[in-house]
């Protein structure tokens, strides 16, 4: 299918006005990037209440960012968000617009963590950061007016990866009881020989080789590559899994990862919701205000999210 119009404009003002692909960048030089990229949103949704507050790492304080839409004297579901860009960039504040319009949508409370990042903490920091993140929740889920029994992950991108990851954690050591997880175009195995890969190897912003150096980054050796938690799709078992939401774009070099996992998945005897945007890009439900698809993904994802944790307006 073809580009939607939208992304293609996009695409053409972008790379006109000397896009440099994060590959072709220091570390440093792609969070500069990752700030003055983000076009311009729409204002922010209101939120009935904002916390911004620090909770124990296992090497670190984390920031975390706790977005209520209401005010509720009954426990509330929740969704734990994880934030993608190649676990090297990007932050809470950066994602605040979208953190806030994901809580709007779906009606939930959402908490945005801050994980530590590549390469200056590779692989397993991170995804101990928001494994250790996710324990906290459940530990305080009464004190934060939270229903333990509809609390979910949500992750996009390397931020879905992630997920996963906890996820894969949480069921192996019996630690949490996740209501479901939401996977955003996951990178969910080492590698890009995918024929998405190939196919949408350059071009549609996020490159074939962005993911080699993120990839590369963020593991400490290539033994971690075929590690679970590193690529979930290498998983011996992805049984007993909570019910997934799987999102892509057609036009992704990540694309096929997401219908390899939700293959796997279904296989597995999950259940499992995939779902593909035709003729947009990784990254797309950032996108407020400057695609329609970022906001049709979000009525999709607040539709679902809504009956899978029985939210009540």
């Amino acid at each position: 299918m073809p580009l939607n119009p939208q992304v293609e404009t996009f695409l053409q003002q972008t790379y006109a006005a000397g896009f440099t692909p994060y590959e072709d960048l220091a570390p440093d030089a792609g969070r500069h990037q990752e700030h003055s990229d983000i076009p311009p949103a729409r204002p922010p949704e209101e939120m009935a209440a904002v916390e911004h507050r620090f909770i124990p790492g296992p090497t670190a304080d984390l920031p975390v960012r706790i977005y209520r839409p209401k005010h509720s004297e009954q426990p509330q579901p929740a969704l734990i968000y994880f934030h993608g860009s190649g676990w090297m960039v990007s932050n809470i504040e950066i994602n605040d617009p979208f953190s806030r319009a994901l809580a709007k949508n779906c009606g939930v409370v959402v908490i945005a963590v801050n994980y530590q990042k590549a390469p200056e903490h590779k692989f397993p920091i991170p995804m101990d950061d928001c494994y250790a993140a996710t324990l906290w929740v459940f530990k305080h889920a009464k004190r934060l007016g939270l229903d333990p029994k509809r609390i979910g992950l949500f992750g996009d991108s390397a931020g879905a990866n992630l997920a996963a990851a906890v996820a894969l954690r949480c069921r192996d050591e019996d630690s949490a009881d996740l209501a479901c997880q939401v996977l955003v175009y996951p990178p969910v195995q080492y590698g890009w020989h995918t024929a998405s890969a190939e196919k949408y190897a350059t071009g549609f912003l996020l490159h074939k080789d962005s993911m080699k150096y993120y990839w590369n980054h963020y593991l400490r050796s290539p033994a971690d590559a075929i590690h679970p938690y590193c690529s979930p799709l290498l998983a011996t078992d992805h049984s007993k899994l909570p019910t997934t939401l799987l999102y892509c774009a057609e036009c992704d070099p990540l694309c096929d990862d997401s219908r390899l996992y939700a293959d796997k998945l279904a296989t597995s005897g999950v259940a499992v919701h995939y779902q593909r945007y035709p003729g947009t890009i990784h990254g797309f439900i950032k996108m407020l205000g400057v695609f329609d698809q970022a906001d049709e993904f979000q009525r999709d994802v607040g539709a679902q999210v809504r009956e899978l944790l029985a939210v009540k307006d």
